[in-house]
C-alpha cells in the first residue's frame, strides 16, 4: 500500500463555479505546490468572472460535519479559514481549529464580493473574538483591515495601519501581512506583521489588468509553503513570488476580470523550447 507523502491542507470556504477564489481556488494552489488539498463548504457562489451576484450559506451542521468526519480520518499539515459565510459557521469552526493547537492557521476571511450580507459587523467581531486568537498569519488588505478594526475604535482621519496591526497581533494573531499598504499606481506593497512590529515590506511592480482570486492564491500558497515546513517569512516571500507569477500568466476566460493562471510553471514545461 503506497503511503501518503503530500502535505494534506484542509481549506474553509466558498464554492466559486468560475474556480477563480474560494474552494477551486485553494485547490488549484495547493497542487501547484505539491500538497493535497481538502476542503469543508461554507457557501456556494452564484457568478462569473464578472461579479458574485448571490451567495447560499451552508448551514453550521453540514460545515461541522464536513471538517470533523475528514480530521477523524486523516491528519492536517495546515488549515486555510477563508470565506465563512455566517456567525454561526465562524462559531463552528473556531470550535474545530482549537482540538488542533499545533496545526498553522491561515485566515483569510474577507470576499469583497460579499461584503454586502447581512450582519457584516457582527460576522466581523466573531472573527475578531474566536478565529483571530488561533490565527498563525491572517491576510488582509489594508481596506480590510481598516474595516475590521472599525469594530473596536471610530474612523480615523490618516494612517493608523501600524496600531490596527499590532492590535490584531496583541489579540493573539502571530503574525499579520496586510497587502496593498502603498498607494504608488506603480507599486503594490505588502507588510508583515509579529509582535516585534514591523518584520519585512515588500514592494511589487503593479500589473496591468483586473484580476479575480489573486488573494486567494496569496493566501492558499502562504498556506501550503507552511504545510511543506517553511517558516513564516520565507514562506510568505515564496507565495508572494509564485502569486505574481500567476498573475502575469493570468488568463480571460469571459467577459470580466483576469483569472491566475495556478499552473503556468506546467505551461512553461510544454513550451517547445523548455526541455521535458
Amino acid at each position: 500500500m503506497q503511503n501518503q507523502t503530500s502535505p494534506l491542507i484542509l481549506t474553509f470556504g466558498a464554492a466559486d463555479p468560475v474556480g477563480a477564489t474560494g474552494i477551486q481556488a485553494d485547490l488549484a494552489t495547493f497542487a501547484a505546490m505539491g500538497c493535497h488539498g481538502l476542503s469543508v463548504v461554507t457557501a456556494l457562489l452564484i457568478g462569473d468572472t464578472a461579479r458574485v451576484e448571490d451567495a447560499q450559506i451552508i448551514e453550521v451542521d453540514w460545515v461541522a460535519d464536513q471538517a470533523r468526519v475528514i480530521l477523524e480520518d486523516m491528519p492536517v499539515a495546515a488549515f486555510k479559514v477563508g470565506a465563512v459565510g455566517s456567525i454561526e459557521n465562524i462559531s463552528a469552526i473556531a470550535e474545530i481549529v482549537s482540538d488542533y493547537p499545533d496545526v498553522p492557521l491561515i485566515l483569510d476571511p474577507f470576499i469583497s464580493s460579499l461584503s454586502n450580507l447581512e450582519e457584516e459587523e457582527e460576522r466581523l467581531i466573531a472573527i475578531r473574538e474566536l478565529l483571530v486568537p488561533q490565527t498563525t498569519l491572517m491576510l488582509a488588505s489594508a481596506a480590510e483591515l481598516a474595516r475590521l478594526a472599525e469594530t473596536w475604535r471610530e474612523p480615523v482621519p490618516g494612517e493608523a495601519l501600524m496600531l490596527d496591526a499590532m492590535r490584531i497581533i496583541e489579540m493573539g494573531c502571530e503574525y499579520l501581512f496586510v497587502t496593498n499598504t502603498q498607494t504608488d499606481l506603480q507599486e503594490i506593497g505588502n507588510t508583515l506583521f509579529d509582535e516585534s512590529g514591523l518584520v519585512r515590506q515588500d514592494a511589487w511592480q503593479r500589473l496591468p489588468g483586473s484580476f479575480t482570486g489573486a488573494g486567494s492564491t496569496l493566501s492558499a500558497a502562504i498556506a501550503a509553503m507552511l504545510a511543506n515546513g517553511l517558516e513564516i517569512p520565507e514562506a510568505v516571500t515564496e507565495a508572494q513570488e509564485f502569486t505574481l507569477a500567476a498573475l502575469a500568466n493570468a488568463q480571460r476566460f469571459g467577459m470580466g476580470k483576469l483569472v491566475p493562471d495556478r499552473y503556468f510553471w506546467a505551461r512553461e514545461a510544454e513550451d517547445p523550447g523548455h526541455p521535458g
